[in-house]
């Protein structure tokens, strides 16, 4: 009887099993925005079916993984500038910028002449505890010859990084001696903070090139020294910033900004309005604060520039920024590729959106171009900007959505920077082999100088150094010799930065070279009134 029983009622569970799962895989489909009648069978779409038929049938060989990647970046072009599709081979050093390290041996390299220079060594890194020096020249990376070999940054990279733990034997040159050193390669920073210094008794300087995932670290653990220093105003150096990691800036806001004041907030078609807000009592919501921005300060920089903007909590000063107010997010596919996608647009606290136009893409990618051409950078461009919406910050001021951020005090470009002679000498390596190969037949006398601010003050060496530049310059077929005195004072600068920076690396080149850096002038001036 239980056997006959079961008879009848066993196809009925298992109809009802059967549908039951067809109900949850369609509510699956439902949530990752697939849904289709659950009976239909998936068609090949027709970009799909005509790569097959290339594949199977084209009279000659083809790359369809090429073509499909063209098709892409085809239907991205109509989109907008940010959304970007990213080839495996690229993935990862992308991913590396942002994630703030990466494993190698800790070592920075210039290639002059076919030979991999040692230029400096990470302090405590794997390769200082091997016995490398600055001023070594690699031979061999373990059996690869690399003197020589027409050798490029790329080649060079992938030899010396690799799995962590993992041991490298290389090969250099000191002086005349050819020596061995195994290297257990390990994590190397790549830090986002380039400056962090006290530029007077109660006025710190901060300097920011990106924001990565160790951003805001790299910032809290600045902040906390220099106020051990007597830090009570802050100059924070947003200039040719790009962006990166919306979440940092945010952090970076609250510690400025007080209570639960909005910071940013994100909407798009797809994607529903979310705020971001203070969170936490800020380490610096009440000293005195003046904010840097030029032309290639964009996204991230602009979230952070406009939040401290639109509450009065800073002055910003420089020149108009990028004005990108997209937000992408990234996809990964299928191939190891992957898909920056742009999924929102950000606002600050007024509710403005900086983004500028993108509806001719020419005129997009040479939009600085066309600033620097019309005499933006050297007159404020405001009557450019407030084509725009106009918005009030908290105390009333007036500032303007569409085209970036305009700061409250211009300060122009310095056009002799750019004159042709100079021009020559810094877009050749003439400049930096010559820096390099300087400091290491004086390595010994730059021991005396204590500090930048001490090798500033007190280095004397400049016609020296001038004539043994110009003549140096001459091998390369550049000639100095007849520059105006005012591009030798221009030039002298930056070579006294970037001796500064051999040793004391990107800190000492902007502790020296903000000493006579126009925008860090007007900015001690502001914040001292």
């Amino acid at each position: 009887m239980q056997k006959k029983s079961l008879q009848v009622w066993l196809p009925l569970l298992l109809s009802m099993v059967m549908i039951l799962g067809m109900v949850i895989g369609f509510k699956l489909r439902e949530n990752t925005g697939n849904a289709k009648s659950f009976f239909n069978v998936d068609k090949r779409k027709p970009l799909q079916q005509v790569l097959d038929l290339i594949n199977l049938k084209y009279v000659d060989a083809v790359n369809t993984d090429t073509l499909a990647e063209e098709a892409i970046q085809q239907v991205l072009n109509r989109l907008d500038p940010h959304s970007v599709y990213i080839p495996p081979v690229d993935l990862a050093d992308i991913n590396e910028d942002l994630k703030g390290d990466f494993l190698g041996i800790g070592v920075e390299f210039y290639i002059f002449n076919d030979t991999v220079n040692v230029v400096s060594v990470l302090e405590k890194g794997p390769s200082e505890k091997a016995g490398l020096q600055a001023g070594d020249q690699f031979l061999k990376v373990a059996d690869s010859l690399v003197a020589g070999k027409k050798i490029t940054s790329e080649k060079i990279k992938k030899l010396l990084r690799g799995p962590g733990a993992s041991k490298i034997q290389v090969t250099v040159l000191r002086g005349r001696q050819t020596l061995p050193f195994t290297i257990q390669r390990s994590a190397i920073p790549l830090p986002s903070l380039e400056a962090a210094y006290m530029i007077d008794k109660e006025t710190g300087l901060i300097r920011l090139s990106k924001f990565s995932q160790t951003t805001y670290e790299e910032f809290m653990k600045s902040v906390e020294e220099l106020e051990k220093q007597g830090m009570k105003k802050l100059i924070f150096d947003l200039r040719g910033n790009g962006g990166g990691i919306l979440s940092e800036a945010v952090d970076i806001a609250d510690e400025f900004l007080d209570d639960s004041k909005l910071i940013v907030y994100t909407q798009g078609d797809k994607i529903a309005k979310e705020e971001y807000r203070c969170k936490r009592p800020g380490l610096f919501e009440t000293g005195k604060l003046v904010v840097l921005i030029d032309e290639g300060s964009a996204s991230a920089s602009e979230v952070l520039t406009g939040a401290l903007q639109d509450w009065d909590r800073a002055t910003v000063i420089g020149r108009r920024s990028f004005g990108k107010g997209l937000v992408q997010e990234q996809f990964d596919l299928s191939d190891g590729s992957a898909l920056r996608l742009t999924v929102a647009r950000y606002y600050t606290p007024s509710g403005r959106s900086i983004q500028k136009s993108y509806k001719v893409r020419a005129d997009y990618r040479k939009e600085i171009m066309d600033r620097y051409n019309h005499g933006d950078f050297i007159h404020p461009d405001s009557t450019r900007v407030q084509i725009g919406k106009a918005y009030k910050t908290s105390n009333g001021k007036t500032v303007y959505g569409g085209g970036g951020i305009m700061p409250d005090i211009f300060v122009p470009f310095d056009t002799t920077s750019f004159s042709p002679g100079l021009a020559s000498l810094y877009m050749s390596p003439t400049l930096n082999n010559f820096v390099y190969r300087y400091f290491i037949k004086h390595k010994e006398e730059f021991k005396a100088y204590r500090s930048p601010k001490d090798f500033s003050e007190n280095f004397k060496g400049e016609e020296v150094v001038w004539n043994e530049l110009v003549s140096f310059a001459e091998r390369d077929s550049i000639n100095l010799s007849s520059l105006p005195a005012g591009d030798k004072t221009l030039a002298l600068r930056r070579i006294k930065a970037l001796l500064a920076r051999q040793p004391w690396r990107n800190e000492g080149f902007y502790e020296v070279l903000n000493r006579t850096d126009p925008v860090v002038l007007k900015a001690l001036e502001t914040i001292n009134k």
